[in-house]
């Protein structure tokens, strides 16, 4: 059981930290060059389909990653694995409370009708991208590392 614990956690953090690298040098720079308008109907396009898929595979893979945990014996793979799980969390935590409200406001925004005094998102919604893209990199070597231990 281990063994298949040890594949789901890699799986997991590897692809939210595969889909957050990706976004952060590609389609946050994509979106900053547009203009207001454009960016606005290309944010509420690529955000479409983030949720639930997204949210499920954070959150499943801290789930993981706490099952790993319990059943890893003592020592730095279990602890290894426990800073995955944590970063995880904050990988979740930031996205619904920093970067959900922030998309929330982009897709209530008509592109057609930008209004005069707009606060742009995007460098605030950078920030944030750019923590929780941090902590799920350190989630996966922190698993990675783990399953080398566990192995």
């Amino acid at each position: 059981m281990m063994n298949v614990l040890s594949v789901l956690v890699l799986l997991g953090s590897g692809t939210v930290a595969g889909v957050l690298f990706a976004v952060a040098v590609s389609t946050v720079p994509a979106l900053a060059a547009m203009s207001p308008d454009r960016y606005v109907y290309t944010h509420t396009l690529l955000g479409r389909n983030w949720d639930p898929t997204m949210p499920l595979i954070v959150l499943g893979s801290t789930l993981l990653d706490i099952a790993l945990a319990v059943m890893a014996p003592a020592g730095a793979a279990r602890s290894l694995v426990i800073v995955a799980a944590v970063c995880l969390a904050g990988v979740s935590w930031v996205s619904h409370l920093r970067n959900v409200p922030i998309n929330k406001v982009v897709h209530r925004t008509d592109p057609d009708a930008i209004p005069a005094g707009w606060q742009d998102p995007r460098p605030l919604w950078r920030r944030w991208h750019i923590l929780r893209t941090a902590l799920a990199m350190v989630a996966l070597a922190a698993n990675s590392l783990a399953v080398t231990l566990l192995s």
